[in-house]
């Protein structure tokens, strides 16, 4: 019977940690509400522990496995799964991203925002990520988050260097919002978990910044930690004015991936990670763009929480590594260490 089987899957106990978290500390699911987890043939065990922890709760569930429903990769989420997504005021979204299927994790979290509905975004979630970044105190890093965007909020510009050679200003409209995504969700914005960010869209970004983390989407599966291929990107009037790397591989599709639409070369996010449970980069987006660093994002500027007034139908996540942050001229990060 379809999605029935899942909860008789056994899961590695280590990851109890962290789904207790994501159930309870982040979602902070009730007996009364209705969730929904959408997952995929690889995310299986992951769904599991999650299942197992809704159960604790006594919640009603439904569990969505999207190869049940269409071939993939698939450019359009199912209908049944956003059906049933659209009842629950809880949901969680646990599965491994493919090429070409951003435009359905789009209409899904379209139906979360219309819905108001507390969404954990675990795209490409692994077992390493369950046992270190789903394990952070959330509590605190909403604490220090909080902390941070009330600084960030009144800064004009913010500066960014790193060793790596990033030498970037960011500068800032008081008419974008700010937002947090702490790991503490909310029906606001719906969160990637784990969480640990703060973030806007940019006014204006000039610059040079060196992708030695990783960057987002599909393509961080495939070519991983950049620590010895770093990307960099020359930025002038927000847009991406040129780029070298000495994997030419990454090189040719991130160029490519750069020019799908008319903004898909337009910084569209500004963010600072704010994850104080992380120390290094591990190749996965999902977990690498909390670390305590600055990543920004080509593309989609998440228009309808910024406020942004325009939209791409891309979004790249870029993260750098090392890095020391100013906001206007109070130097809150040292070399990937927060100072406040």
């Amino acid at each position: 019977m379809k999605n029935s089987f899942i909860v008789d899957v056994d899961f590695d106990n280590d990851l109890i940690e962290g789904a207790n978290n994501a159930i309870n500390a982040c979602l902070r699911l009730k007996p009364e509400e209705r969730i929904t987890i959408i997952t995929d043939n690889d995310s299986l065990e992951i769904a599991c522990s999650l299942v197992s922890e809704i159960k604790k709760v006594g919640s009603e569930y439904s569990l969505m496995v999207i190869e049940d429903y269409t071939p993939r990769p698939t450019p359009n989420m199912p209908k049944q799964i956003l059906d049933d997504l659209a009842k629950s005021q809880v949901s969680v979204f646990c599965a491994q991203a493919q090429t070409g299927e951003l435009s359905s994790r789009i209409q899904m979290t379209a139906v979360v925002n219309s819905h108001k509905i507390r969404h954990g975004h675990m795209v490409n979630i692994n077992k390493q990520i369950m046992k270190e970044g789903m394990r952070a105190n959330f509590l605190e890093v909403d604490k220090l988050s909080q902390k941070l965007i009330e600084k960030a909020r009144k800064a004009r510009y913010i500066k960014c260097k790193s060793k790596g050679g990033t030498d970037i200003v960011a500068e800032f409209s008081h008419k974008i919002n700010w937002l947090k995504t702490s790991g503490i969700i909310s029906i606001d914005k719906w969160g990637n978990l784990p969480g640990g960010e703060i973030f806007t869209s940019p006014m204006n970004v000039e610059g040079l910044f060196v992708v030695d983390g990783v960057v987002g989407d599909y393509l961080c599966q495939k070519y991983g930690d950049l620590k010895n291929t770093p990307l960099s990107i020359e930025i002038e009037d927000s847009r991406i004015k040129k780029m070298d790397c000495s994997n030419t591989a990454l090189l040719d599709e991130f160029t490519a991936y750069s020019m799908t639409d008319e903004n898909s070369n337009r910084v569209g996010e500004f963010a600072i990670g704010t994850n104080i449970a992380l120390t290094k980069v591990i190749g996965h987006i999902l977990q690498d763009e909390k670390l305590p660093s600055i990543h920004m994002a080509f593309g989609h500027p998440y228009a309808e929480h910024t406020g942004a007034d325009w939209v791409s139908t891309t979004h790249i996540d870029c993260v750098g590594i090392n890095m020391d942050i100013w906001l206007e001229d109070e130097k809150v990060m040292e070399n990937g260490k927060f100072l406040i």
